[in-house]
């Protein structure tokens, strides 16, 4: 682990608040990744790193990175110009006037290739592919949640909850002249995204693991069926993507799957260390300044509230990181302005030392900073620019 005072150093003088990424660590992640992953291709889903040359890093680091997965329109168009390819869309789009954009950039020869999970779907994007004049790839999304009496576990993505209607839309694109089908993706975001190993939660782990573990075997079931049904038929879509960071062993199993889809585990944000079956580096992080000292274990930071995004809770705070003995308040929390730190650790520290905290989720540190200042060998050697630092705000 690395230290309170090694990063204190390498960050002097730096006006903060400020983020930072830790290339070492990066590096760390992305050989753990290639080994959880087996034999399988890697798709980058780009919501979780947000800075081109990150990912451009990424890409470069091995050839079983292909590719990335995208959230919007506007993302991939903005990816496309800048010469990334084979780019998938994560979530459906239906916007005409961003189909559009999509559409006269695959009649231009870039790679793109749209969500879909409905005839709706299908239908508008059709038309527009022959307004455009061109052939737009499609890829089914495949609603992998599962369901234990009155649990839903996992999310609500997707109505194609069968491989009996995977097929039945897959033959209605095949049958078209303006859309054909690229892939079949199906996340697992009860496995990927769900941690097992939070140590406030022991009664909720082993349940969740349980739950796991039961969905583990029904989804490769599901899957394989419908992949199997379509090469009968004589469909053979180039991608089956399955996965995320959190399943990559499980689904690395299947043998239909082609790729997988990895973005957290990169940057390894806090949500990433409740995780039963393997651990990843602190990579990503930002910084906060002492400003004042209510207390003698109380130091209050300047700004600092970068909460998650999805239902409100507790673990989408983000954590303070270094020095160790540092602790949010239960009634203050991360603030809009000011977050006051209990620390009870051995480090001196005082007003305008750095408070290091780590976000809950990974991409999302990137909507609040401009760039991300790059420390490798302990020293800060570069900044590289995030979305939001080269004026781009996608979602």
């Amino acid at each position: 682990m690395v230290s309170y005072t090694e990063y204190r150093q390498a960050f002097e003088g730096i006006p903060k608040p400020f983020a930072y990424l830790d290339l070492d660590l990066l590096e760390q992640n992305i050989q753990h990744v290639l080994t959880l992953s087996g034999s399988k291709q890697i798709r980058i889903a780009s919501k979780s790193i947000r800075s081109r040359e990150v990912i451009k890093r990424i890409l470069d680091y091995d050839s079983r990175f292909i590719g990335l997965m995208c959230f919007t329109a506007d993302e991939a168009i903005f990816l496309a110009e800048h010469g990334f390819q084979d780019l998938l869309l994560g979530y459906p789009i239906w916007d005409r006037h961003a189909i559009h954009a999509i559409a006269r950039k695959v009649a231009e020869g870039n790679q793109i290739t749209l969500m879909v999970d409905s005839i709706q779907h299908v239908e508008h994007i059709e038309k527009i592919a022959e307004q455009v004049g061109c052939k737009l790839p499609l890829c089914i999304d495949l609603d992998l949640s599962m369901d234990f009496f009155s649990l839903h576990f996992g999310v609500w993505r997707s109505p194609i909850r069968t491989a009996a209607a995977g097929v039945k839309l897959a033959e209605r694109i095949a049958s078209s002249s303006h859309v054909t089908l690229d892939g079949i993706m199906g996340y697992e975001a009860q496995i990927a995204g769900v941690g097992d190993a939070n140590p406030s939660t022991k009664m909720r782990n082993q349940l969740i693991r349980y739950l796991k573990h039961k969905s583990i075997k029904q989804i490769a079931t599901i899957r394989a069926e419908f992949i199997h049904t379509l090469h009968a038929k004589g469909i053979v879509p180039r991608i089956v993507n399955g996965g995320g960071s959190g399943s990559l062993d499980s689904t690395c199993a299947e043998e239909v799957v082609t790729e997988v889809t990895v973005g957290s585990a990169f940057y390894s944000p806090v949500l990433f260390d409740y995780y039963d079956n393997f651990r990843f580096q602190p990579a990503a992080g930002y910084a906060i300044e002492i400003v004042r000292q209510p207390r003698a274990d109380i130091y209050t930071c300047l700004g600092g509230g970068y909460t998650a995004s999805g239902a409100i809770a507790l673990d989408k705070q983000p954590k303070p990181y270094l020095p160790e003995g540092t602790e949010l308040l239960s009634m203050e929390g991360a603030g809009e302005v000011q977050t006051p730190i209990l620390y009870r650790g051995a480090e001196p520290i005082m007003l305008g030392d750095p408070i290091f905290m780590r976000h809950s989720k990974a991409g999302e540190l990137c909507e609040r900073f401009k760039e991300l200042h790059i420390l490798t060998q302990g020293q800060v050697t570069q900044t590289m620019l995030t979305y939001r630092g080269e004026g781009r705000c996608f979602l």
